[in-house]
């Protein structure tokens, strides 16, 4: 074939790779823009719960101050524990660079977990906060935070929870900063934090 002859060809098959290259732009934007949508409803939501201090636990409790969500159970055997400390000494960190950071524990778990006994287990963590409530009004937030939560029945009776161990972290405006993941290390959640207060 000449080169005159392959001129139309090479400017077909560059208007193909052109369209596929825009494709994959629109698609990934799209994805990102709805990934970004759904984030912000994370935490947004009508649910009414009550704290281990007797307040109540609802959307505007997120606001005026970054904050730190994650759910759990008082019958956790470890992930929940570890999950406290881990998030109290992060309190301890950001006071000590001047900020605040609240922090709410979520039961999954409001059949067993009643205000007095969210109460108990947090006492020794002074900056963490119990929420429990209703099964009801748990399972809308649960729903509103885009929570995995499973009770999982155990042979000879009894129950256990499967759930989710990120904690969450909200900006001062109510809005999903970003996850911190289970055993993710003190370091790395310190430099999330200090990113959410910078934000």
């Amino acid at each position: 074939m000449t080169g005159s002859k392959l001129k139309p060809v090479i400017f077909v098959l560059w208007g193909l790779v052109a369209i596929a290259v825009l494709g994959l732009v629109w698609t990934t934007m799209g994805r990102d823009q709805g990934s970004s949508a759904v984030a912000d409803t994370i935490g947004k939501g009508d649910y009414e719960l009550v704290t281990s201090d007797g307040t109540a636990f609802t959307e505007e409790s997120l606001k005026g101050t970054p904050s730190a969500v994650f759910f759990g159970f008082t019958y956790c055997p470890d992930i929940c524990p570890t999950t406290i400390a881990d998030v109290a000494k992060w309190q301890e960190v950001m006071e000590e660079e001047g900020h605040d950071l609240q922090a709410f524990f979520v039961t999954v778990d409001p059949e067993r977990d009643t205000q007095e006994a969210m109460r108990d287990y947090v006492s020794w963590a002074p900056g963490v906060t119990g929420v429990t409530g209703s099964p009801e009004a748990v399972q809308e937030a649960i729903d509103d935070f885009r929570i995995y939560a499973r009770k999982v029945e155990l042979d000879g009776g009894g129950y256990t929870m499967d759930h989710s161990s990120a904690v969450l972290l909200f900006d001062e405006n109510g809005t999903l900063f970003e996850p911190v993941g289970y055993g993710e290390g003190i370091e790395r959640a310190t430099d999330k934090l200090r990113r959410l207060f910078a934000s």
